[in-house]
């Protein structure tokens, strides 16, 4: 994917590949439409844009009952990533996907949960679930709470990483943005998490909650750097790194005592 712009790989030929996948679980499925509309409608389109646009193709396409659908889109996901990395490369193809779950599913918490999980596993769903954590917070944070202790990488990943109060590319979550106490339990179960790949999640998390609610945040790192070890040591001085940048004395102090 290193040839072209992200943007690029989402047209007629992602138009393409989809409709060959779908129409092997969904034998009705209007290809040459749905290619034609892909084609026609992502010309002068930015990324996010064209992966809108496609989602509501496939919402044109697919049967109406999104039961139907989803179940349809959950038989062409293919194979769960075997490394932390590929979400952007391997299951480009699946955003949107996502956006079809995130625009579309928003009624249907159940099956919509389900295939977000699925879909994290093979791309990312930190984007498409947070509709449903600002539609249904307890009920969402209840999943992505479970999620917390997955055994599967990227599904512990994201039990943080939707719930960021202000990730990139994403709207805030503002309710997380006023109060982020909801979010710190997750946090808790991932703190000393094996993988990088989570850690550096947890990091992000954390540093988003420092710039809106410091003293929340500095106190869960203080509690934190009590008996740390190397995993929860490099969440802590990730998720320090701006504070450690404006000489913060609360953060100073605490990377000292970590060294």
């Amino acid at each position: 994917m290193a040839t072209k712009k992200l943007k690029d790989w989402f047209d007629k030929d992602l138009a393409v590949l989809l409709s060959e996948k779908i129409k092997v679980h969904d034998r009705s499925f209007d290809s040459r439409r749905f290619i034609k509309e892909v084609a026609e409608g992502t010309k002068n389109l930015e990324l996010k844009d064209r992966v809108a646009l496609i989602a509501d193709q496939l919402q044109a396409n697919l049967p109406s009952d999104f039961k139907q659908a989803i179940n349809i889109c959950r038989r062409i996901l293919g194979p769960e990533l075997k490394k932390e990395t590929g979400m952007f490369t391997e299951g480009y193809w699946l955003m949107p996907v996502a956006k079809y779950v995130e625009k579309y599913g928003i009624n249907h918490f159940s099956e919509s949960m389900d295939a977000i999980k699925m879909i994290t596993k093979r791309h990312t769903g930190e984007y498409c679930i947070r509709p449903f954590v600002i539609k249904y917070p307890d009920k969402t944070l209840a999943v992505m709470e479970k999620w917390s202790h997955n055994a599967n990488v990227h599904v512990r990943r994201l039990s943080s990483e939707g719930l960021r109060p202000r990730l990139p590319w994403a709207s805030e979550l503002e309710q997380f943005v006023e109060n982020p106490t909801p979010v710190l339990e997750i946090l808790e179960n991932l703190k000393d998490d094996d993988s990088k790949f989570v850690q550096k999640s947890v990091a992000n998390n954390l540093n988003d909650i420092l710039k809106d609610n410091y003293e929340i945040g500095i106190d869960v790192i203080k509690r934190w750097s009590k008996g740390a070890k190397q995993n929860r040591k490099w969440i802590i001085k990730h998720a320090l790194r701006n504070p450690v940048k404006t000489k913060d004395p609360q953060a100073l102090k605490i990377i000292e005592k970590l060294e």
